[in-house]
């Protein structure tokens, strides 16, 4: 079951490979417990095409091991519920957390302060 779905920063942060902390919290986790948005994804791969970190193919070995859960009608009618805020990517990833049940982790938690109900850890701490 997916217990958390990691933001597009924390997951560049841990694809970059240089915190400790981060990549211990996420391989103490159990396989199916973490995933990646198909949203997040979608915020990472247009940095990667636009030349910014990670590399494709550091992205893509990341994906093989933590899974692209796909944004689905749930996810959709979750974030037509949240108030309105302009950093759209975090709202739809908030939306998909909560149409799950899922944690979002990330180390910007002041992006999803004002999401009611959302569960946010942040791994880098």
């Amino acid at each position: 079951m997916i217990r958390y779905l990691i933001d597009a920063d924390t997951s560049v942060y841990a694809m970059a490979g240089g915190h400790e902390t981060l990549r211990r919290r996420i391989t103490a986790h159990e396989p199916g417990e973490l995933a990646i948005s198909a949203i997040s994804f979608a915020e990472i791969a247009y940095g990667t095409y636009v030349g910014k970190p990670p590399p494709p193919d550091v992205l893509q070995a990341f994906v093989a091991v933590i899974p692209l859960l796909p944004f689905d009608e749930a996810a959709a009618r979750a974030y037509a519920q949240l108030p309105f805020k302009r950093a759209r990517f975090d709202r739809l990833l908030a939306a998909h957390a909560l149409s799950i049940g899922a944690t979002v982790v990330t180390n910007n938690e002041g992006d999803f302060a004002d999401v009611p109900g959302l569960t946010v850890e942040n791994w880098t701490v």
